[in-house]
């Protein structure tokens, strides 16, 4: 078979993809996808991109780890993700050095934090979790758990190796600078 793609309009792609950010993966990708019409559709406008919606029903009950309970639950109606309307929130005394969580709590409790609903939803769609979020430590303060042992907690999302996680907190430890709540803004 024989290509009427020159070499030099194959290094022009090449070009583009490189500028365009994508890796050699994303490249293995692109050549593995099974529908390679739609992207030329969308090239000579016969097609048009969609965004995915992730919306999250906020009201519906935690998920809730074994032997705790749930001392707290914001309420959040069907919540809209996207990085456009969240925000990461530090307290002054966090850009300072530290605060204990039971003071931080009462700091957020105005403010429009996301619950534990969100971050579990992040867990099961981590393409829609910002890259930057990475070497954080991201806290959903719209849930307030009780461990088995009495001790109230805040559950966090991080990255470790290859994947994104939840472990939790305790409201008698400190939070850091690296240690934002996440919010809706």
């Amino acid at each position: 078979m024989s290509s009427s793609i020159s070499i030099g309009a194959a290094n022009q792609l090449c070009d583009a993809l490189e500028n365009a950010g994508f890796s050699s993966d994303d490249v293995t990708k692109l050549r593995q996808f099974g529908n390679l019409s739609a992207i030329k559709s969308l090239l000579y406008g016969k097609a048009e991109i969609s965004y995915s919606e992730h919306l999250i029903d906020c009201d519906v009950a935690p998920f809730i780890p074994d032997g705790w309970t749930v001392e707290e639950h914001k309420l959040g109606g069907q919540y809209k993700f996207s990085q456009d309307n969240i925000s990461l929130y530090l307290s002054a005394k966090q850009n300072k050095g530290s605060i204990e969580g039971n003071k931080l709590r009462k700091e957020l409790a105005d403010k429009p934090v996301l619950n534990a609903n969100v971050l579990d939803y992040l867990l099961a769609h981590p393409e829609v979790i910002p890259e930057e979020w990475k070497g954080k430590y991201l806290f959903f303060w719209g849930t307030i758990y009780r461990n088995s042992r009495g001790d109230l907690c805040v559950r966090y999302l991080y990255w470790y190796g290859s994947q994104w996680y939840w472990l939790y907190r305790w409201l008698d430890d400190d939070f850091d600078s690296d240690n934002p709540a996440v919010l809706a803004s």
